[in-house]
């Protein structure tokens, strides 16, 4: 039971660093205007967009830093070391 909660660790830390690499991404893609959105609506509220999925990327850096947990990871450790 150990080896396969190490590797669902692994493969969600992955898949957290994949995330916030996606949020950074499209945030910068829409803060330089790389759809080529025209429109006014959406052209000055991709700035506000970039603005959320930033400070969102920020939120799950730091989740992911943290360790912060809402899958209840940290139980099932705990719960294979007894």
């Amino acid at each position: 039971m150990k080896g396969a909660s190490l590797i669902f660790k692994i493969v969600r830390i992955f898949f957290g660093v994949f995330m916030i690499l996606v949020y950074f991404g499209m945030a910068y893609l829409l803060y330089t205007n790389f759809f080529n959105w025209t429109t006014e609506p959406w052209l000055t509220s991709r700035y506000f967009f970039a603005a959320i999925l930033a400070v969102y990327g920020v939120y799950r850096c730091y989740r992911q830093i943290k360790g912060t947990d809402y899958y209840r990871l940290k139980d099932l450790e705990e719960r294979n070391k007894e």
